[in-house]
């Protein structure tokens, strides 16, 4: 097995399955990802057509669909660390009057699943009127247990700052993506779960790499994978200007940060446990 070193600060051109083969066992520390949503583009508005990944066809048979995301989920598994984390961004879709969850696939794989987050995404059209606006997705927080603990580390208290419900409008800035990740969600997370360690993060639907950019920019090691090379292309120009979009990472990383923990509000007999807009007071 290679080297994890000859990988670093890339983005690799490749079908994720063979790629993670090159990978060596646990060597990443964290990773973030969203893949395809399989949405199958049937026409059903401008919207959705325009939602469609070349880069996998993304109208795959569920059952078919399903049990690759399980495939290559258990393929991260080998490749993160123990005590390590995957955040894995998908959404509720419908098909045929059923709903589908992405917890029906999640919950085969052989992650410790430690929290569903709801990203309220604030925006979206509602394509035909047949229900109320869908703004929301969902984030799995995934762990790798470590001698038997299937929990995991707390989280330190200055990062305690967030529910599990996070409101971040999505990103509008680049046309070259159908859904990129606004910078603010993995800089939320590699903030979170590295604080000031150094790590290698590992974005395996790497799209225009909006994670590897905020991997950078917070002085983290990155590892990119994607099947299309005009993601990679423009992945790799977008991180030699990574510069700058540091504004967006700053703000992220300045309203991250609890001023006051519970202990600390405790002592100073001015605990109220009331919640604001998703944050702690």
């Amino acid at each position: 097995m290679s080297d994890i070193a000859k990988f670093l600060n890339g983005v690799i051109c490749g079908d994720v399955l063979e790629v993670l083969k090159q990978i060596p066992s646990e060597s990443i520390d964290l990773g973030i990802t969203s893949p395809p949503y399989n949405k199958k583009g049937k026409n059903k508005g401008w919207l959705v057509d325009r939602v469609v990944y070349e880069s996998y066809g993304d109208n795959m048979k569920e059952e078919e669909y399903q049990e690759w995301q399980v495939e290559v989920l258990n393929k991260l598994y080998r490749v993160i660390k123990e005590g390590g984390s995957f955040f894995y961004n998908h959404k509720i879709r419908w098909e045929r009057g059923k709903m589908i969850h992405p917890y029906e696939w999640v919950s085969k794989t052989k992650w410790a699943v430690r929290q569903e987050i709801v990203w309220n995404r604030k925006l979206a059209g509602n394509i035909r009127g047949w229900r109320f606006w869908q703004v929301d997705e969902r984030i799995y927080w995934l762990y790798k247990p470590k001698n038997g603990n299937l929990i995991g580390e707390e989280l330190k208290p200055e990062h305690a700052k967030f529910s599990s419900v996070w409101e971040i409008r999505p990103e509008s800035g680049f046309k070259e993506h159908p859904a990129p990740f606004p910078i603010e969600l993995p800089t939320r997370i590699i903030l979170s779960i590295l604080d000031d360690k150094k790590g290698i993060v590992l974005d395996p639907f790497c799209g225009i790499g909006t994670t590897l950019v905020s991997a950078k920019l917070l002085g983290h090691d990155y590892v990119g994978i994607d099947i299309s090379k005009d993601y990679v292309d423009f992945s790799q120009r977008r991180l030699e200007r990574a510069e700058e979009e540091m504004e967006k990472v700053l703000k992220e990383k300045e309203e991250h940060i609890v001023n006051m923990t519970f202990e600390e509000r405790k002592r100073r007999g001015h605990w109220k446990n009331k919640v604001k807009q998703n944050k702690l007071l």
